[in-house]
């Protein structure tokens, strides 16, 4: 491990714990006297945005629900948020739930700002004017973007998401509390858990990249570096240890708190060092397929690691031996590997398919998957290993159960 740079991007504050959704109503208070609530239909019929309600009428906050929010998040789901509640002219937003109704508010935030037109923004530091303050606050662990600087949308006039990265898309306060998890089906704590996997171990494993004084102001994601490792590799550890108790009993309070906790620290890691691969190829099999995102990561993701053991069997090997599954005097070689099959494992304990034509992906479709991939360029530059449409073709016929070496080696040069 190297400690010559490092960069974390946060929330001026993280709130994590049992109980810290009831510190809410006194942050909110903090920044006026109206608040815009981004939720979903589920949250409001469970109760919780009930008391959330309550208990900031009681202090004086005057608050608007909306809770329309779409999966996958397409854009005019944004606009109509916004539109909606222009007059109401609210000092805060605050996103209670998964990705969607966090990135929702984030994005309203923008809208709000005077920013109207958010195609002019997508891409990395574009967001030129102050934003409304963001409390952010998860019911899912998964995508971590309560910590992040990015916003993941669906835009009709584009055949895959997009996303808008700058760092004033960081919420300005994050509220952890795994209790309100508890409730979150074991199908979405298995896709939202593997996806939080994801983001670590790609943030972990991203390639060294130039990081000369200007870095961070150039690039929203600057690679692997010091910080990000050290959280991905807490992350790591928590949710290897954890997610599978979390699906088999949601209750389990020590694995849902161990779950969040890993989830907000992944994000920490790849809202700076970026992801690769795994997310750069799940977006045009999500828009082919139309599941959801942390499925497609789940199957993507062991046959990613396979494709890059090649390159990265050090940080693999570190892995490896962070979460225990080796000995301290197993080779590289072996140790990486012995993390791949657990990964894998893990995916098929959790009860996701072994495979991607399980979702829907037909075999003729991998050339169009394969150079849509490499669309996302900051993702796909990210990998450790070159990544190109031949190399992705073979990550993809390995997803749909065909044969060949599972380390990638016939492609080395691909």
């Amino acid at each position: 491990m190297q400690y010559d740079y490092g960069l974390t991007r946060s929330p001026g504050r993280i709130l994590f714990g049992a109980g810290q959704i009831n510190a809410l109503p006194h942050l909110a208070r903090d920044y006026g006297r109206k608040a815009l609530l981004c939720t979903d239909e589920r949250l409001v019929e469970s109760g919780i945005v009930a008391g959330i309600k309550t208990d900031l009428r009681r202090v004086g906050v005057e608050v608007r629900v909306f809770d329309g929010t779409e999966p996958e998040l397409p854009v005019s789901c944004v606009y109509a948020c916004a539109d909606a509640h222009r007059d109401f002219a609210p000092n805060v937003i605050i996103g209670l739930g998964g990705g969607s109704c966090l990135d929702l508010a984030k994005l309203v935030s923008l809208v709000l700002s005077g920013h109207d037109d958010l195609a002019a923004l997508y891409g990395e530091f574009k967001v030129e004017r102050p934003t409304l303050p963001v409390i952010a606050i998860p019911t899912t662990s998964g995508t971590g973007s309560e910590v992040t600087p990015v916003a993941v949308l669906g835009d009709k006039g584009r055949d895959l998401k997009v996303g808008i990265s700058d760092p004033a898309l960081i919420p300005d306060i994050a509220i952890c509390d795994p209790q309100l998890t508890t409730t979150c089906p074991p199908r979405l704590t298995a896709v939202s858990g593997i996806d939080a996997m994801a983001h670590a171990i790609e943030a972990y494993t991203a390639i060294r990249q130039d990081t000369g004084p200007r870095a961070a102001c150039e690039r929203v994601f600057v690679g692997k570096n010091a910080l990000s490792d050290h959280h991905a590799i807490g992350a790591i550890r928590l949710i290897y240890a954890h997610l599978a108790d979390a699906v088999d009993n949601g209750e389990d309070d020590t694995a849902r708190a161990a779950l969040m906790l890993g989830s907000t620290l992944a994000g920490l890691a790849f809202g700076s060092a970026g992801t690769s691969a795994a997310h750069a190829i799940q977006y045009p099999i999500g828009a082919l397929t139309h599941t959801a995102h942390g499925l497609g990561i789940g199957i993507l993701l062991p046959h990613v690691m396979h494709y890059n053991v090649v390159a990265a069997e050090d940080s693999f090997a570190e892995i490896a031996r962070a979460i225990g599954i080796v000995s301290s005097d197993t080779s590289n070689a072996e140790a990486a590997q012995t993390l791949v099959q657990a990964v894998q494992d893990l995916v098929i304990r959790i009860g996701l398919p072994r495979d991607l034509s399980a979702i829907g992906v037909p075999a003729d479709k991998v050339p169009w998957i394969a150079e849509r991939s490499l669309d996302a360029t900051r993702l796909a530059n990210n990998n450790p290993r070159p990544l190109t449409a031949k190399g992705v073709a073979t990550i993809l016929q390995a997803a749909l159960g065909g044969a060949g070496d599972s380390t990638g080696k016939e492609v080395t040069h691909a």
